[in-house]
């Protein structure tokens, strides 16, 4: 990287870039479920249906749900922040983040979030090298929406807001 690159100012001005805002789930080798905040996630390709996130290099939790081949990625609602923020904190296994949480299983068996605004079911479609992230393509097997009226959450400025279809 050039040694005049600042950083943070690049993280300030593309904080002011609105983003989904989803925690991706699965469950481990150990059968533990698992899950992570997302602040990355885009429609890819609707033929075939792909979908992606970026996910940090140093992250402890993506080799977990990696090594099942497929996740779900849950769709906060802005009334979710506790949730967002309990599934942001990165540790070294992510069973601790489900405690208190009744959550349901996706058709390739990855937990669903109660009160999420939709959920996505994907196996793992490839992993690309990108920088200090990892590009995730994940092959869209089956997803559902809620006719919830909640307003979705998005990241701006390093916080989370809602934003409504009007």
């Amino acid at each position: 990287m050039n040694a005049a690159f600042d950083s943070s100012h690049f993280r300030h001005v593309l904080g002011h870039l609105p983003t989904s805002v989803v925690v991706v789930t699965g469950v481990s080798a150990q059968g533990e479920p698992t899950g992570v905040t997302i602040g990355s996630f885009a429609s890819v390709s609707l033929d075939p249906p792909l979908v992606g996130f970026f996910q940090g290099t140093g992250s402890h939790t993506w080799p977990l749900i990696a090594q099942s081949g497929s996740f779900c990625v849950n769709v906060l609602a802005h009334s979710q922040e506790e949730l967002c923020w309990r599934f942001a904190k990165e540790s070294s296994d992510g069973g601790d983040r489900f405690d208190e949480i009744e959550y349901t299983l996706s058709p390739n068996g990855s937990p669903v979030l109660p009160g999420v605004l939709a959920w996505i079911d994907c196996s793992i479609e490839s992993l690309t090298p990108a920088g200090d992230h990892f590009l995730v393509l994940g092959r869209v097997n089956d997803l559902h929406t809620t006719e919830s009226h909640e307003t979705a959450m998005v990241f701006f400025k390093g916080k989370v807001a809602g934003v409504t279809a009007h």
